[in-house]
């Protein structure tokens, strides 16, 4: 049963006002013979005072000045006053104010039980010998067991309301959690029957159920982004791929009819197929965070510097112009081998697509967050209803039909910059074309 207990909101409440609840009992079992002990010290201690007092007078009158005392003590009775007892060696009362209800035996008796009058009662008793008799010394428990009534019915009361808040707590927070997480419930179903825009309510009020709902819908929504470049990439390699393999199914045709020119030609066209799914596999493993092993602390600055120097022979050799302002010491964490391949796709189609004569230049700052990498050129550019699918996989603008490519690039330099936190986009220069690439810090 307890094992089971744990498991449930509900029942860690329950748990926890259990133990809550057992040490009142403790607590209040404690205080109740501390305080019930007290008592009964304090009331021996008078009780052995006054035996002292009445000692005394036997010593200097004998007996018969002890029952003198006792007389005057019972004229000034009141409800505090203590009782007596006074028997010489035969038992027989001398002076007295209660009758015992058992024999008498010296010493300190806890429950003496006597009559008054037509009452009986239990007190504690010191029975003290002397010379001619006993003396007997009863205080009345009557307060005392007054008191420990009302501690009792005061920790039975607290006893009671400790189990009644933990059970009232109890339901309250099982309900609480019970109603939040039936939203989290809710959505999963939704999105379990196909409805992947559902989202786990927030209230705002920054609460753990908050945060988790917050959590849950990033999750979410890198899980719809997944579904949409799945379905894209489903579409995209349907519609895109279809011209190169039916092209490579007519050299293949050719070939079977004799000519062996077409066979060269065939090869070279499942080449470039395999590259385009090579860099699909490429985008999709890194889209899928499997090269979050490789981070490490690396210099931004000397990267696009070797970069830049790289590619320059190949921009003079085709008369274009790379320029750079590239501040130093620019640091980030993040795979040496994956920006440079998306740095190099950005040169590439500097190179590829703009005419001779175009100025490229290639800028890096550092902001509050993130390190913005830029490629700008003075090209041609693109139209702007080309720009909005640039970063999707095989978009290519109109004006970029006849170079050679498979409109992967972008979409792999946007791949690389969401695995280090960060985000492509493209940049908006006065003339000809710009990409931005955000990189956390």
């Amino acid at each position: 049963m307890l094992a089971r207990l744990w498991r449930s909101t509900f029942g860690l409440v329950v748990l926890v006002a259990l133990a809550f609840s057992a040490a009142t009992v403790a607590i209040g079992a404690i205080a109740y013979e501390v305080t019930h002990e007290a008592l009964e010290e304090q009331l021996d201690h008078r009780i052995a005072v006054e035996t002292r007092a009445l000692v005394a007078e036997a010593r200097e009158g004998g007996i018969a000045a002890v029952a003198d005392a006792i007389r005057l003590r019972e004229n000034a009775r009141n409800e505090a006053s203590l009782d007596y007892l006074l028997v010489d060696h035969t038992s027989r009362q001398i002076a007295a104010t209660i009758a015992p209800l058992a024999p008498l035996a010296s010493g300190y008796q806890e429950h003496f039980g006597f009559r008054r009058g037509n009452e009986t009662g239990v007190g504690q008793s010191l029975a003290t010998p002397l010379p001619a008799g006993m003396l007997v010394v009863v205080a009345d428990r009557r307060d005392l067991s007054a008191i420990d009534r009302t501690l009792a019915l005061l920790f039975a009361a607290a006893l009671t309301a400790m189990l009644a808040l933990g059970i009232g707590a109890a339901v309250l927070v099982g309900w609480l959690t019970r109603r939040r997480l039936s939203r989290i419930d809710a959505t999963a179903h939704s999105i379990i029957a196909g409805d992947l825009t559902q989202r786990v309510p927030r209230d705002g009020s920054d609460s753990e159920f908050d945060r988790l709902a917050a959590t849950l819908n990033r999750m979410l929504d890198r899980m719809s982004a997944l579904m949409d470049n799945l379905r894209q990439v489903s579409t995209d390699v349907a519609h895109d791929l279809r011209t190169p393999l039916t092209r490579l199914c007519n050299q293949l045709d050719r070939a079977a009819a004799g000519d062996a020119a077409a066979i060269a030609v065939a090869r070279l066209q499942a080449d470039d197929l395999l590259e385009i799914f090579a860099a699909l596999l490429r985008i999709a493993e890194i889209e899928g965070m499997a090269e979050r092993r490789a981070l490490a602390w690396l210099d931004l600055s000397a990267l696009l510097e070797d970069m830049a120097e790289t590619y320059r022979p190949d921009f003079e050799a085709s008369g274009h112009i790379l320029l750079t302002n590239i501040p130093t010491g620019l640091h980030i964490e993040g795979d040496r081998r994956l920006l440079a391949q998306a740095l190099s796709n950005l040169l590439e189609n500097a190179l590829r697509h703009t005419p001779a004569g175009t100025t490229a230049i290639l800028i890096a700052k550092a902001t509050r967050d993130a390190i913005e990498v830029m490629l700008e050129d003075n090209g041609p550019g693109v139209p702007s209803a080309d720009a909005e699918r640039l970063f999707q996989r095989f978009a290519r603008a109109e004006t970029s039909r006849t170079t050679e490519g498979h409109g992967l690039g972008l979409a792999l330099v946007r791949a690389v910059a969401i695995g280090h936190n960060g985000d492509a986009l493209l940049s908006s220069p006065d003339r000809g074309f710009g990409v931005i690439v955000l990189l956390s810090k």
